[in-house]
This record gives C-alpha cells, structure tokens and sequence, in this order.
C-alpha cells in the first residue's frame, strides 16, 4: 500500500520539484561563478589582467562574506526569516552583483568616467593593506577592480543561496532520502561547470569577434531565470507551511549564544576544516583548469571554416553532454534491464563527448567533461549514505583521490606534451576521476551536519561552515594567481620588456607549483578525515550511520 499523503512533503514529486527548482536556481548560479575562468586568456590579452589580476577578482568574491562576515548573518537571517525570503534576497542579491561585473569588462566601461576613477581609487584600503589582504592594488587593471565589486556583491548572494538550499533540502527530506537529494542538487548543479566551459568562450568569440562580455552577458540571463526559479520555490514551501502549521518566522528566535553552541562541537570543527581544505583544492582549481590544460597539452588551431570550430559543433557538443547527464543519472533510478541500456547509452555518448573536445583542439571543451562522472555516480553515493552511512569514510577516499588527480596534473600530464593524443587521453581520465571525487562531498559532508547541531540552528551552523570554507575560496585563488606569476618571472618579465606577447604569455605558465600546494590541501583532508573517524567511533556522532530512519 502506498503510504498516505499528508502534505506535500509526503508527496515523492512535490519533494522532488522543490528539489529540482533549488537545482536548477544553483546551475544558473554555478555557471555565473565560473563564467571568466575558461577565458583567462582572453581576459589577459583583451583587458590586461595578469595571473595576479585574475586571482584577485576571482578571490574577491568571497571577500564581503569573510571579513565583513555576511555569511554569518545571512545564517542568522535564514534561521530568523526562512528559507522563502532568504532564498529571494539571495537572488535579487546575485543579479545585482553580476550586472555590475557585466558592466565593468563591457567596451562601454572602457574609457569612462568610471574607468578614471577606478585607476585613480582603492589602491590602498586602510587596515586591509596593513593586514594584507585588500581585495585591490596599485595597478590593478580598473575594469578587474570593479569587477571586483560586483564579484564581491554576487558572492554575498550566491553563499547565501547556497546556505539556503541546503536548509530547504534537510526543511522537505529530513528522515527520508536526505543524502541522495543533497547529492543530486549539486549533481545538476555542477553540470553548470561544464555548460560554462562550453559557453563561455562560445559567446566571448560569436561572429568571430572577441568580446568577453558576452559570456558575463549570457551569465546575467541565467541568473534572471534563478531568481524566477526562486519565486516559483517560495509558493510551494508556502504552501508546504500551510499544511504543516508551521512558521517561517521561529517563535524563539536566533540569539548569539546559539553560535558558541555550534562552536563547542569537536565533530561541527572537524567537518568545517575538512571542508575548507577539499573545497580550496576544488573551485579555485576550477577558475585556472583550462588554463592549465592550455599551458600542459599541445593544441592544433582548427581552421576557421572547419566544422569542429563552427557554432553547430558547439551545440551539438552540449546535446552530446546533456544525453550522458541524464542517462547517467536516470540509471539510477531504474530496474536492472533499463539501468544498463541507459550506462550504455551514457559511456557511449561519454566517448562522444570526449572524442569531440579533442576533435575541437580546445582546453575548454576537456574540461567541460569535470562534472559528467560525477552526475552519475553521486545519487548512488547519495543512496549509499542514507542506507548504509560511511560517510566519514567516503570523505577520506575523496580525499585521496583528489592527491592523486592534482600530483597526476603537476608531474604526469606534463610529460605528455609532445604526445598530442596521450596528454588528451590523460587529462581526460584525470579530470572524470577528479570530478568523482568532488561527488563524495556532498553525498557524504552536507547531510552529516544536521547529526552534529540542533536543528535550531541548522542554518547558521550551515552559515559558519560556509563562512570558514569562503575563506580558502578567498585566499587559494589569489595564492594561485601570485604563486603562477612568482614562479615564472621569466615569462612576467618577458611581458613587461614587450619580448613576450599577453597572448603567448597566456599558454606558457608552469603550473607545477600551484599544484603542489592544492595536493598539500588533499593530505590535510585526508589527515582529518582519519581524526573525525576516529572521534566519530569514540563519542558516537553518528556520522558512519546511515541517514534514512527505520
């Protein structure tokens, strides 16, 4: 017999379009966060940003949310307001910070006034300076400070949207299939990262002439469509309330005592390293991957007429992606015959896919392939945690695999330089494994919080994990951009005695050293990954149990 619908959380479908709406506002979201990354290059030799200039704007989006600590009180918003209203000003918040950064690398900032007074301001920032951390310096490029700016605004409302959805999952699944709603959110939301790659340089080079704000352009649409997302949200956890009697707004509300609570918590420490460490060697990576494969693999330019360098084959390209995401992930939602026509389906088009990035001779389009292994196998993760638990374990083998695929990019790849085809076909394999690995997060660390904090303050122990992983996302995109132009000084002075071109300067980085430093960050994980299972086995945290109440 089927179980008695109550409300719309006892509906399978309402619960899984709440989920997929939170989904979808986070793809939009995700993409935006990446949306300069697979264009490094251009950005160097259209706008004179340097790998320093890069680092700084991509650190500065979360730098309001570390040191001015908005986070924190987006948490206390959240537990205070509700997931609905939180989850609207996360996305009016976003669109506004986005249109700024459009602004700032558009033709139309270049030569006005405000172009003046950026060059001539925010050179030195009282107490930041001092302490070394301002999100500007002398000489930054004037179009990367303001992109700054309204990097930092849009970071401000896509962590707080990320607290949000996090709250609005355990709100609609708690006791039933958290994990594996945890772990298909940012399954779809990650495919986000593959459709930026794809399409970021696709619009930064439509018609066959540069402009890079097009893809920042394109970036502002989507987000449109996440705060729609949003709205539509709000009238069904509305609804949801109504049914339940419960209230948005908590009849005891936040105090601050409630953090020292959150902060007294051995277990609530130990995941929040843990993730600042995986996720510092995850998205500032992502921001300089295909520059990596740029310097790392010998690329062949592809005629201009040709097929493989045409707007169709981009397209088809995304159709290819699309076909292995969703066969992926619908496999594991059906009976045995079906699953393996659809894993069939889904490595047949993988190899597609694959085939096609190499066919196109372009570093964005073999990274686009990150988040399509992941896709598949995180609801399985996720169905793993809720059944049988071992989610601290997963985090460990996470872990591991993340040192390998970063000493494998730092040593490896870059043997395979003069092999066209065997440097592809190990980027290729680094890069799904890498995506893996990424998947164990989710499944694994989100849903272990709920066992560590009351439920009272689920959202502000969201807010603080948040908060403490928000500041490696700040400093390693910065480090990494500083570390590539230490490293190299014979490339960064060939650019400034005019010997070497921006455009070639672009591709010629060793990367080696950034590298070395992201797999410091995996061993580290792994580190406390051993610590948490073994106060977990000691004081019972619950963390090896699994999520699903029988």
């Amino acid at each position: 017999m089927q179980e008695k619908i109550k409300t719309l959380r006892d509906s399978s479908a309402a619960r899984w379009t709440a989920l997929l709406l939170l989904a979808l506002a986070m793809f939009c979201s995700y993409i935006f966060m990446d949306i300069l990354s697979p264009i490094k290059d251009l950005m160097q030799s259209t706008r004179g940003w340097d790998s320093t200039a890069f680092g700084t704007m991509q650190g500065s989006e979360t730098f309001l949310n570390v040191f001015i600590f908005f986070l924190i009180f987006a948490g206390i918003i959240l537990d205070k307001m509700g997931v609905r209203f939180t989850a609207l000003l996360s996305g009016v918040v976003m669109l506004i910070g986005a249109v700024i950064k459009w602004y700032a690398v558009s033709e139309q900032f270049m030569g006005s006034g405000l172009e003046t007074w950026f060059t001539n301001n925010l050179n030195y920032i009282p107490g930041f300076d001092e302490l070394g951390v301002s999100p500007f310096y002398r000489e930054m490029p004037a179009s990367a400070k303001m992109a700054s700016v309204g990097f930092m605004i849009f970071g401000c409302g896509v962590e707080m949207a990320g607290i949000t959805v996090s709250r609005g999952i355990v709100k609609w699944f708690k006791g039933r299939e958290m994990a594996l709603a945890m772990g298909s959110e940012m399954a779809l939301a990650r495919l986000g990262v593959a459709t930026c790659m794809i399409f970021s340089p696709f619009f930064a080079k439509l018609g066959g002439v540069v402009d890079v704000s097009r893809s920042v352009a394109f970036g502002v649409v989507l987000l449109m469509i996440a705060l729609i997302m949003f709205i539509v949200y709000f009238f069904m956890d509305k609804k949801l309330d109504s049914q339940t009697g419960e209230a948005e707004e908590k009849d005891d509300p936040f105090k601050v005592r409630d953090i020292g609570k959150i902060l007294s918590s051995g277990g609530f420490w130990l995941v929040a390293l843990l993730c600042v460490l995986y996720y510092s060697a995850i998205f500032p990576f992502q921001k300089y991957a295909v520059n990596m494969l740029q310097c790392n693999l010998t690329f062949t330019e592809v005629p201009a007429d040709s097929f493989w360098s045409s707007n169709q084959c981009t397209l088809i390209q995304y159709a290819v992606m699309l076909v292995v995401a969703i066969a992926a992930f619908a496999s594991n939602f059906s009976k045995k015959t079906k699953q393996i026509i659809l894993l069939a389906i889904a490595i047949i088009f993988l190899v597609g896919f694959c085939w096609m990035g190499y066919m196109r001779q372009s570093a964005e389009s073999i990274f686009s392939v990150f988040p399509l292994l992941a896709v598949g196998i995180t609801p399985i993760l996720g169905k793993y945690v809720d059944n049988k638990g071992k989610a601290a374990s997963m985090l460990m083998i996470g872990s591991m695999l993340l040192i390998i695929c970063h000493l494998t990019f730092a040593f490896i790849l870059p043997q395979f330089k003069a092999s066209p085809i065997g440097g592809v076909i190990v980027a290729y394999i680094t890069i799904l494994v890498l995506g893996a690995s990424f998947s164990l997060v989710p499944a694994a660390l989100w849903p272990s919080v709920p066992k560590l904090v009351d439920s009272k303050v689920i959202g502000s122990a969201y807010a603080l994990i948040f908060w403490i992983q928000n500041i490696g996302l700040w400093l390693f995109p910065l480090l990494i951009g500083k570390i590539l132009d230490s490293s190299n000084p014979t490339i960064v002075q060939a650019v400034k005695d005019g010997i070497m071109s921006p455009e070639q300067a672009a591709v010629s980085y060793n990367y080696t050293s950034p590298l070395i430093m992201l797999a410091c960050l995996g061993v580290a994980a792994l580190i406390l990954g051993f610590v948490l299972k073994g106060i977990d086995k000691k004081k019972g945290l619950g963390l090896e149990l699994p999520n699903i109440q029988k």
